[in-house]
């Protein structure tokens, strides 16, 4: 009768190993180091784009994102931080006062991050004058939201480089919180992890996975050189660009006028990834 009950108790007993768990990958994707941050920082976010265009990575580009001002440039590695819709819980569980998680990531930025914010919604502020003096306090290399901010002169004279998709008067803590930091976001569709290159122009800001960095490098500065030459050519001997414009990285012809005109520069298969059967991503 004993065994009998034994038998009974312990089919009722699930195995741990039966039970479900479940994880996530690491938040930071790799380390860029400064020297490399400046190297990106010198390229155009187009030259970028193309890079990552050309390697097969996904859009990298983040469309909800402009400059509050002209001639605003930032490069720095991503410090996130995620916002959700505002819910009477996560109000009052969200830590308060200094412990936000906002401040949080306020205090993880220098000249060398950008702040990535990302909103619930592109008119929501995620902030104005008194939460974003702490980030010229800290020289912060850029700011970078999909959502909107507040006090758009008092920023721009704050002399921080700040992308955001509009300005708004709107308070934000009435429809959204801020809620983790330094998580993998959601930025108008682009993934961006803690740690990657966020480099923003006037023509938009990009993010480089830091995993991909280099070689996003290599690509996008050998397309540079590149069409800095053509543009020479077309000076020189004005012209349709067809005859050089547009190429693929990794796929010109030496034989081709533009694989002539870059040998002419000392430019060639022997030195150089842009050509075909060079490719090394």
């Amino acid at each position: 009768m004993l065994a009998s009950s034994f038998r009974i108790a312990s089919s009722l007993v699930r195995p741990a190993a039966a039970i479900r768990t479940f994880a996530s990958g690491p938040a930071s994707g790799g380390e860029i180091s400064d020297e490399m941050l400046q190297k990106l920082g010198s390229l155009s976010t187009q030259a970028l784009v193309d890079g990552l265009w050309v390697m097969g990575w996904p859009s990298a580009q983040i469309d909800g994102a402009r400059p509050l001002a002209p001639s605003m440039k930032c490069v720095g590695r991503a410090v996130t931080l995620q916002f959700v819709p505002a819910r009477p819980d996560i109000a009052q569980d969200k830590p308060a006062g200094g412990e936000s998680p906002e401040y949080e990531a306020f205090e993880l930025c220098g000249p060398n991050e950008v702040l990535v914010m990302a909103s619930v919604g592109p008119w929501e502020s995620v902030g104005g004058d008194i939460k974003f003096l702490r980030l010229k306090q800290r020289e912060i290399g850029g700011l970078v939201t999909d959502g909107s901010v507040r006090d758009t002169d008092e920023i721009i004279n704050y002399g921080f480089p700040c992308f955001a998709y509009s300005t708004t008067a709107r308070q934000g803590p009435a429809a959204m919180q801020p809620w983790r930091c330094n998580e993998v976001v959601n930025v108008s569709g682009i993934t961006v992890r803690p740690g990657d290159a966020i480099i923003g122009d006037q023509d938009g800001v990009v993010c480089v996975p830091a995993k991909a960095a280099d070689k996003v490098y290599s690509i996008a500065h050998g397309r540079e050189v590149i069409e800095d030459i053509v543009k020479e050519e077309l000076t020189k001997n004005p012209g349709p660009p067809g005859k050089f414009y547009p190429f693929m990285s990794g796929k010109v012809k030496p034989e081709s006028p533009l694989g002539q005109l870059l040998a002419t520069k000392g430019i060639t298969p022997e030195n150089s990834n842009q050509f075909e059967g060079t490719a090394d991503w």
